[in-house]
């Protein structure tokens, strides 16, 4: 669990509604049903409209990340580096085979691994890697700017609902009684838009983008120690390298 972020949306909301409480407003009048439908619903609209499915299923899915971090194995991967170049240097590349059916959980892993044993040179090997790499990373980017997008249009949104609930308030002139309530939309509609971009989905965005990077430079570390493993270099010389991307 992150906490930073649990914590920052804690402060984030409270700092909002204590200080609409300190200005003696009531937090009910925060509470706006339509706007609520028109700033949420309108963003949604337009994410939609701009993504295709897979791309916004995953921005979606990759949400979690935000409380939940994945996990990015480093440790994990270094230890298991080093144990492959041991057994390469005293056995040979070819008795890595047997690691291969450990993999099964790692798809890039895996697929590095089995270049390397099936001999391919250093040189064609990181190539086909780092293209492996760039394009995974291109794919969560573009997955992850579904929210950077719905940043972008809440505002708008917003506006677009303070303009709606002003038009509802020039057709009641007449009844006093109803403009109260278009105008707390109006108002209301704009505080949702530029509040939930600001507040969560740009964001979301952000920390979303750090995770990206961190797991991308888990699989360059990977690619190093890969390569470490193909030109014979010693084991500590792989380990310091592979080291050098989390200090």
């Amino acid at each position: 669990m992150d906490k930073l972020s649990l914590i920052g949306l804690i402060l984030a909301l409270s700092a909002i509604i204590g200080g609409q409480a300190l200005e003696g407003g009531h937090v009910s009048s925060l509470l706006q049903p339509t706007a609520l439908l028109i700033v949420v619903g309108g963003t949604l609209g337009a994410v939609l409209l701009q993504s295709p499915f897979s791309v916004f299923l995953g921005g979606v899915k990759m949400v979690k990340w935000v409380f939940i971090p994945p996990s990015s194995g480093v440790e994990h991967t270094i230890e298991r580096i080093i144990e492959w170049s041991h057994l390469a240097r005293r056995e040979g590349v070819l008795m890595l085979e047997r690691s291969i059916e450990e993999l099964d959980d790692d798809p890039f892993m895996r697929h590095g691994l089995q270049m390397l044993i099936d001999g391919i040179e250093p040189m064609p090997l990181r190539e086909s890697l780092e293209i492996e790499v760039d394009a995974w990373a291109t794919r969560m980017r573009q997955c992850a700017r579904i929210w950077e997008s719905a940043g972008a249009y809440s505002p708008t949104i917003g506006i677009l609902g303070a303009v709606l609930g002003l038009i509802h308030v020039m057709e009641n002139l007449s009844d006093p009684t109803m403009l109260g309530a278009g105008i707390a939309v109006a108002f209301v509609a704009t505080i949702y838009g530029v509040g939930l971009a600001n507040l969560i989905l740009l964001p979301i965005h952000k920390k979303l983008l750090s995770h990206i990077g961190i797991l991308a430079s888990r699989r360059e570390m990977a690619i190093d120690g890969l390569i470490g493993i193909a030109n014979g270099d010693h084991p500590r010389i792989i380990e310091a390298r592979m080291r050098g991307y989390v200090q």
